[in-house]
């Protein structure tokens, strides 16, 4: 593991950074919250950055999905089906972790837009580490819509769609943090912007809603930004929405 890999946030909340993705490691005792999972080809990585804080796979008591991407759920069912852990997501999220439907970026896409700058290399590297295996969640499970989840760091869901029909991001009241998943991001291999912004288009199922998404995420307490790609953000969520829309807009 890189030795930059695995930052600290807070007590109890360190962030990981993946091939391409980042997960967080939510811990109390010797239990676990692992929030996404990054690639399939990143497994390693995540056990090891479990193992980094001196845990096992057995300690992690529930996996939440931000969304199901493959860069997002990769090792998910691999943890579910091995060590028993329950995958808990949004309810709307949970048909497209099992691969009813598939609300991610086509291959024709990706060529429409292969000249933009760190298309290909990011399409390159997106396939070799399982972007588009089939592995679907067998047993999803929707966690409850409302307040905190009785999880090792109390997460708040917050339903932010657009991304995905069920994207959440998860608000830790106590610590300040907002894990933003995908509905926020700081950075990301083909975007050229910094500081925090939405993904580029061509990645968003509902470009509108996720816009939207950004109005459910400015109210919140949180003054440090965990997304799922790019570098830990810090300073008011209200201010980075705010910089995300000037960027669209």
């Amino acid at each position: 593991m890189r030795e930059d890999a695995l930052l600290q946030v807070a007590t109890g909340v360190h962030l990981v950074h993946g091939s391409h993705t980042n997960w967080i490691i939510l811990t109390e005792g010797d239990a676990v919250t692992l929030v996404d999972t990054g690639y399939p080809g990143d497994r390693g990585l995540l056990l090891e950055s479990l193992a980094a804080l001196g845990h096992t796979p057995e300690a992690v008591t529930a996996v939440l999905i931000t969304h199901a991407h493959n860069d997002h759920l990769g090792s998910a069912e691999y943890l579910s089906s091995t060590f028993g852990t329950p995958v808990l997501l949004h309810e709307a999220e949970a048909p497209h972790a099992r691969r009813e439907f598939l609300h991610q970026v086509s291959v024709g896409q990706v060529l429409l837009n292969a000249w933009r700058p760190g298309v290909l290399p990011w399409a390159v590297h997106a396939l070799r580490s399982g972007g588009t295996a089939k592995i679907p969640v067998t047993g999803p499970k929707p966690f409850p819509t409302h307040g905190p989840l009785d999880l090792p760091g109390r997460p708040v869901p917050v339903h932010t769609p657009g991304h995905t029909a069920g994207h959440c991001a998860y608000h830790l009241p106590d610590s300040g943090i907002l894990i933003s998943g995908d509905a926020l991001v700081s950075g990301h291999p083909i975007a050229r912007a910094r500081g925090p912004q939405l993904l580029p288009a061509m990645f968003d199922a509902d470009r509108r809603r996720a816009f939207a998404s950004l109005d459910a995420m400015e109210p919140l307490a949180a003054d440090v930004l965990l997304p799922g790609h790019g570098p830990v953000h810090h300073g008011p969520v209200a201010e980075a929405v705010r910089h995300a829309r000037e960027l669209v807009a």
